[in-house]
């Protein structure tokens, strides 16, 4: 127990000093985390927004793709593009395995079809209580996306807030791509569970206390987004 308590302190104390490790560690999980999030927006967003308000021939077959790989386990989305990014698979000559990049896509693939989900509820609600009202106004469809997007804004911040909250927590796919290289390639939740097994109690507790403390803000602005999106449709 005093073991546990000494190690607590220590970390607290790699936490408030700002220990160049840890911030090195933290910095560039925000970087992954960030950089997977903008792309999967790019993504997932729009993609979310055609299946909230379109129907086309497909339409069934790219829900039920979209909804596979929004249950695909994360190791086999990371060995999925491990394979494609090593050294003789189609995208082995960018040379993107085992760098932060090969992170980014990894994180992206996971979570843009969680936005792709999340943003089709929030704008097939708003597209059924708008629809005959952007009709009048000549808009369908498609050219009601725009007015959607930002009708629902708030909303959609909340979606993104959570795939940030996805990606940040990713272990499985960033380890097999990343490869967990110190000083290169390791973030917040492969170095807490390389430290963890390697016995390193004071710098896993500190980078756990980071990731929490992430957690509990994102959920908090999640948290303040919903509760403004439902004052402001009040």
């Amino acid at each position: 127990m005093n073991d546990l308590g000494a190690a607590a302190a220590t970390a607290l104390n790699l936490v408030l000093t700002a220990d160049p490790a840890v911030a090195q560690i933290v910095l560039l999980s925000l970087r992954v985390s960030f950089s997977a999030l903008l792309i999967a927006a790019l993504v997932g967003l729009p993609l979310g927004a055609l299946l909230a308000v379109a129907r086309f021939p497909g339409r069934g077959a790219l829900l039920t793709v979209r909804n596979a790989l929004r249950g695909l386990p994360p190791v086999g989305a990371g060995l999925l593009i491990y394979l494609l990014l090593s050294r003789s698979g189609p995208l082995g000559h960018l040379g993107l395995l085992f760098t932060p990049g090969a992170m980014i896509i990894a994180q992206a693939v996971l979570i843009a079809p969680i936005l792709a989900a999340l943003s089709r509820q929030v704008l097939e609600g708003l597209w059924e209580e708008y629809a005959e009202q952007l009709r009048s106004f000549g808009a369908g469809p498609v050219r009601a996306v725009p007015t959607l997007l930002w009708d629902g804004r708030f909303a959609l911040l909340t979606v993104l807030l959570a795939g940030f909250g996805r990606a940040s927590a990713e272990v499985g796919a960033v380890m097999i791509v990343g490869g967990n290289i110190e000083g290169f390639t390791r973030v917040m939740t492969t170095a807490i569970a390389l430290e963890t097994s390697a016995g390193n109690l004071p710098l896993a507790l500190a980078l756990g206390m980071v990731l929490m403390s992430i957690v509990l803000v994102v959920n908090a602005l999640a948290q303040a987004s919903r509760d403004f999106a439902t004052r402001a449709g009040a």
